[in-house]
């Protein structure tokens, strides 16, 4: 299989790569710099550009771009920032496959396309909630739609916060639990989805060879967790306590809006499809998922 990767310097773009030329297959990746080496190919989403012949010959795409969610404040500037690093390059990268005919587009998008469920469990057939995470996902998914209408088989990969024992979410709590400053934020009852990072780049793997899978898919272990149920298991993976409780004030504070969505609530999603099609999560519980990445 001939792969082309937009992403592939990301945490899930670099594994996914990995994997697959350790399966045997010809990856190819979009690059914003000048192409340097033979496996890249060049392309500038704001001018709508891409390498001629990227292409030409390509069984699936694979979008994971996206700038990070947690940096900071949601100023206005900021929002936008995160909408333009999401639409614009799914646009660009949609309207290629339209146009070359490429069969199959796997694109990212977020388990927070549900907004805030509660003790809610939802699976891909809930609608999406409100808010702007909520927001950013349906445009986000949204923006596959020329790729769609022109016969393409499009997926789109709900991920939830990915656990790895090589950067994403766990870097920045490492170093806070092993100083015994971990705890629970707000009241710990909201929800908190997570997926391994070897069952994403597994399930990536499955919905590339799937033909029979399109639209939304759950990327997100089938036994969500509450954040303080999180907490106390990261704490004693990490081996320390975990005694203090972040005021949800002290958050809304530091973060505005931000600490709302992606701190203070979450939904309680399920994956539906996935165990549907066969796939078995090597990591289903967090405290195996952790053990396998502290």
């Amino acid at each position: 299989m001939r792969v082309v990767v937009a992403g592939s310097s990301g945490l899930l773009g670099g594994a996914l790569v990995t994997r697959l030329r350790t399966a045997g297959h010809d990856v190819l990746r979009l690059v914003r710099h000048e192409p340097q080496a033979a496996d890249e190919r060049g392309w500038e989403p704001p001018a709508g550009r891409i390498d001629d012949g990227a292409f030409d010959g390509v069984d699936a795409v694979v979008n994971l771009c996206g700038a990070p969610l947690t940096s900071g404040r949601w100023s206005g500037a900021r929002k936008q920032q995160l909408i333009d690093s999401r639409v614009e390059p799914t646009e660009v990268i949609a309207d290629a496959v339209a146009r070359h005919g490429t069969p199959v587009l796997l694109n990212a998008s977020g388990i927070n396309v549900y907004g805030d469920t509660g003790d809610r469990e939802v699976d891909e057939s809930a609608g999406p909630g409100s808010g702007f995470l909520a927001d950013l996902c349906r445009d986000w998914e949204s923006a596959t739609d020329s790729a769609a209408h022109a016969g393409a088989r499009v997926v789109h990969l709900r991920t939830a916060p990915v656990l790895s024992a090589h950067g994403g979410l766990l870097a920045p709590l490492r170093t806070l639990f092993r100083f015994g400053l971990g705890g629970k934020l707000g009241d710990g009852r909201q929800y908190f989805p997570w997926i391994g990072l070897d069952d994403h780049i597994s399930a990536m793997e499955l919905l590339l060879r799937d033909g029979d899978l399109s639209g939304p898919v759950n990327l997100t272990a089938p036994e969500p967790v509450t954040n303080a149920e999180f907490t106390r298991a990261l704490g004693s993976a990490l081996r320390r306590p975990t005694p203090w409780r972040v005021p949800a004030v002290a958050l809304r504070t530091a973060l505005g809006d931000a600490a709302d969505e992606m701190l203070l609530s979450g939904p309680r999603a399920v994956p539906g499809r996935l165990p549907e099609a066969g796939f078995t999560f090597a990591h289903p519980r967090i405290d195996q998922a952790l053990a396998a990445v502290t």
